[in-house]
């Protein structure tokens, strides 16, 4: 097991995927404490078309869809409260961006094999392709991001608990709101050479989430989340390099992980809450 990390690729693997499983898991508590896995979904499937469209043109992938995934932060971000009530408006925005992203990949992908190729790693990730100034790009993405969070973390943590209390002790709500939707189209961009842009969810929710089942203390749901996140994603690709009598993508292991973490804690609050039950019931 220990040979596999003589090679570049492997080492890149684990390099890109770490940075990413720490960026996402981070950004993830914040996520489901505002409950804004919608956000998340929306910002990926507005970040495919982005791709697909950046491929075409000849950009890189992650450019495309850095550059859209702001962009329609922003605008979420400007509608604010209005967003609220408008699920089949924006329902349809995101499956028109979904369908326009489904036309660039096909577009791109008739031209050559490689091509196609390509378009499946935007789609579903290419960790075993990753290269060393990917990893590089990666780091500085996710150290801009983590800057910018730890600057607006005790506002933003505030905000998020309570918004209208928040509000009146004088913390711009509205403006913390539109920086967070920025880091987060920043985190789902930077997560796509990892997992693709229809698995984002897996690493940005999942480990919050179930950290958040487990405890409710901010601090020690930050680290679980961290530790969650690394472990199913180095569990993730060490299955996939091995191998389980079958060699499947590492993106179906970290999704597969991870959603058994998620339902592996409910169950395990579940059976907490009805002890404590009993023991509050009188002799």
């Amino acid at each position: 097991m220990l040979s596999l990390f003589h090679y570049e690729f492997v080492q890149n693997a684990f390099l890109g995927a770490t940075i990413v499983a720490i960026v996402a898991s981070l950004v993830g508590y914040f996520v489901v404490l505002r409950a804004q896995a919608f956000a998340a979904e929306a910002l990926t499937d507005i970040g495919f078309a982005g791709a697909t469209g950046a491929a075409i043109l000849g950009f890189g992938a992650l450019i495309g869809m850095l550059i859209l995934s702001l962009l329609s932060a922003l605008g979420m971000g400007a509608l604010g409260e209005r967003m609220r009530g408008r699920d089949i408006e924006i329902g349809m925005v995101l499956s028109f961006a979904l369908g326009l992203g489904v036309l660039f990949l096909s577009l791109y992908t008739q031209n050559s094999a490689t091509h196609a190729s390509a378009g499946i790693g935007i789609l579903f990730g290419s960790i075993f392709s990753i290269t060393r100034q990917d990893i590089l790009i990666t780091l500085l993405c996710g150290i801009l991001i983590l800057l910018v969070l730890a600057l607006i973390f005790r506002p933003l943590l505030f905000a998020s608990i309570d918004p209208e209390i928040a509000r009146t002790r004088g913390v711009p709500v509205r403006l913390l709101s539109v920086l967070f939707l920025l880091i987060l189209a920043a985190t789902a961009a930077e997560s796509v050479l990892v997992v693709g842009v229809l698995l984002v969810s897996a690493l940005l929710i999942a480990p919050a989430a179930t950290a958040e089942r487990l405890t409710h203390r901010p601090l020690t749901s930050l680290i679980l989340s961290v530790c969650l996140s690394l472990g199913i994603t180095w569990s993730g690709l060490l299955l996939s390099f091995a191998g389980t009598g079958r060699h499947l993508p590492a993106g179906f292991y970290i999704s597969a992980l991870a959603a058994l973490s998620y339902f592996a804690a409910v169950l395990f609050s579940r059976k907490r809450l009805r002890r404590r039950a009993q023991r509050s019931l009188p002799a």
